[in-house]
């Protein structure tokens, strides 16, 4: 996250004895990526952040693959996922590569009786329903409908729900994410074409410091596995940090849409990247203003990527029949675009209040178990006249 942010207290010098009103030393860690070379914080802790008591177990939760090498067009009913109180166990991987996990979520209760960490991935969640707290050892953030949120790979943290109903799409990736290159300067400020900026970007507050030893557990994640650990002393403890890496969150209802005279392309759209897929967001727009634009997207041909969408809200113009949770697969190698009848139906239209997000990604994707229990099965005969 190329912004320097800062919560607590820190002392005037890195790497110099930091001690509190009693004499104790703070324990120095540096959060970092790229070994020492991309984007870090440096965080300060009341206890060593080092103290492994004990690993319970450990247990696989790696998707199981139906579909290996796939070609066909998916329609997956998500909001069939059904509701399960455990955060962890709640999460339902659909679609996956080596370079990304695409999954939902529909957790009842909030992540209090254990703290989690990714140490494979940066997860991106999507926050279709729901309303409550994301808790790190950096700090708190609020979220809401519509909020995506940023979480680092490394990142300790619990999930704080005010409500019962929610549902979380979810992006795992081993790739760091970060806004595009192409909406930056060379000092990785948004320029004034971006249709997002810093005022946007919800930044963790409300430093949480806990000064307490017992057996505290962390689930894990590495290699596809949950390993159960239990540390000596308190994970949120942190009294003070500064840095560039940091959890961080941004609405999709702050995206400003870029529209011309005729159809934009998908780009425009664009909301994260990695090396090897793109986030992008489909919001409320008006349409091509060119007399004689056609609103619906042409037919394209997915010739170097796997398109993935998923249905939030507002009219879906493009498509027929879908409905809020729906996640449209559209395989590398079959071209694609608007139902039959869509195409002439939006000549003339002046907006569209679609509300999607859509995951694109350089290579193919495995269909997990998990989807093919809510998969619709006819979804690529859909463009037949």
């Amino acid at each position: 996250m190329p912004i320097y942010h800062k919560l607590g207290n820190i002392p005037q010098k890195r790497h110099t004895v930091f001690t509190n009103t009693k004499k104790n030393h703070y324990y120095e860690q540096l959060f970092g990526t790229e070994g020492f070379s991309g984007f870090s914080s440096l965080l300060y802790h009341t206890h060593r952040p080092t103290q492994v008591k004990e690993i319970l177990r450990s247990y696989d939760v790696s998707p199981k693959i139906a579909i290996s090498k796939n070609i066909k067009a998916l329609l997956l009913k998500g909001f069939e996922i059904k509701p399960v109180d455990d955060f962890l166990e709640s999460r339902k991987t659909v679609l996956f590569n080596s370079d990304c996990h695409i999954g939902l979520a529909a957790p009842k209760q909030s992540l209090k009786n254990y703290f989690y960490k990714n140490a494979d991935a940066d997860e991106l969640l999507f926050i279709h329903k729901g309303k409550g707290t994301l808790k790190t050892l950096m700090g708190n953030i609020s979220f809401e409908y519509g909020d995506y949120i940023v979480i680092p790979r490394g990142m300790i943290y619990q999930i704080e729900f005010e409500t019962s109903d929610n549902r979380l799409l979810y992006v795992e990736s081993p790739h760091p994410i970060y806004t595009p290159k192409r909406y930056k300067n060379l000092s990785g400020q948004h320029l004034e074409h971006s249709p997002f900026c810093e005022r946007d970007f919800k930044l963790p507050s409300i430093l949480e410091t806990h000064n307490e030893k017992g057996d505290f557990l962390i689930k894990i994640k590495k290699e596809g596995v949950i390993h159960d650990v239990i540390y000596a002393t308190h994970p949120f403890d942190v009294v003070g940090w500064d840095g560039y890496n940091f959890p961080w969150a941004f609405s999709i209802h702050n995206f400003e849409p870029i529209t011309g005279r005729v159809h934009q392309p998908p780009p425009v759209h664009q909301t994260f990247e990695t090396s090897a897929f793109v986030v992008c967001s489909f919001c409320p727009r008006l349409y091509d203003y060119h007399p004689l634009a056609i609103p619906a997207p042409y037919n394209h041909s997915n010739i170097d990527s796997d398109e993935v969408l998923y249905y939030v809200d507002g009219d879906f113009m493009s498509r027929n029949n879908i409905k809020q949770g729906h996640i449209t697969l559209h395989p590398k190698g079959i071209p694609h675009g608007p139902a039959p009848g869509a195409m002439e139906r939006s000549i003339g239209q002046k907006e569209t209040q679609e509300l999607a997000v859509m995951v694109d990604t350089f290579k193919p994707l495995m269909v997990s178990e998990e989807a093919m229990k809510i998969d619709d099965g006819m979804y690529y005969k859909s463009w037949v006249e």
